[in-house]
């Protein structure tokens, strides 16, 4: 069983941002959201992420993950990190 730790927001800022999200009621209102506080690369990147956490669950190894997705194997191993050991939100949005 694993145990993940819980992340506190840190300051206003930090809790207003997690409460926007709760706001949302749609798939489509989220995208749009992400679309106007992120850039492209950066929702690249966070989408990518994603898909990395979905293909260690699937236990797909970290070099062919690195090559499907040409990412480096470390920021695969940053995911897996978080994805094993971080405060489980990659584990709640992939079930």
């Amino acid at each position: 069983m694993t145990i993940f730790q819980s992340y506190k927001p840190k300051n206003q800022k930090e809790k207003a941002l997690a409460s926007a999200f709760l706001k949302l009621k749609t798939e489509q209102e989220v995208a749009n959201f992400l679309r106007d506080i992120l850039t492209i690369k950066e929702m690249e990147e966070f989408a990518n992420r994603l898909e990395m956490a979905k293909l260690l669950k699937q236990g797909m190894s970290y070099k062919v993950i690195a090559k499907k997705l040409k990412v480096s194997t470390t920021t695969v191993t940053r995911t897996a990190h978080w994805l094993f050991h971080g405060c489980g939100g990659y584990e709640k949005v992939l079930k």
